[in-house]
Order: C-alpha cells, then sequence, then structure tokens
C-alpha cells in the first residue's frame, strides 16, 4: 500500500498541512503544529516551508 502526503481540510486550522503530515507519519496533529509554530518562531524558517506545502499538496 503505498502512502501518499495530502493536505486534510477536516478538522485543520488554516491550509491542512499539519493535519496531512500528522496524519502521514501517523502522530498526533498538535506536536506537528507545534513544531510549526516553533520554526516559524525560529526566524520565520517555518513560514515558507508551510506555504509552499499548502500550495503544492493536493487536497485529500
Amino acid at each position: 500500500m503505498e502512502k501518499k502526503l495530502y493536505r486534510i481540510r477536516n478538522g485543520s486550522m488554516l491550509a491542512g498541512v499539519c493535519t496531512g503530515i500528522a496524519a502521514y507519519f501517523n502522530v498526533d496533529v498538535n506536536i506537528v503544529r507545534l513544531g510549526a509554530v516553533i520554526l516559524a518562531c525560529m526566524g520565520g524558517v517555518g513560514i515558507i516551508p508551510y506555504i509552499v506545502a499548502a500550495i503544492i499538496l493536493p487536497e485529500g
């Protein structure tokens, strides 16, 4: 069975990127969101990848 990375809008806060990443890696979505916030606070390192993922990843 092939795993694919999707944005998941159901239960998402913004674009569903963190929810999709959490489902792909089978971890709690709050851990992924916390990591995204920490990266965003560290000089904005996580903002550009989040925007790119929101544009590129298909909605699932």
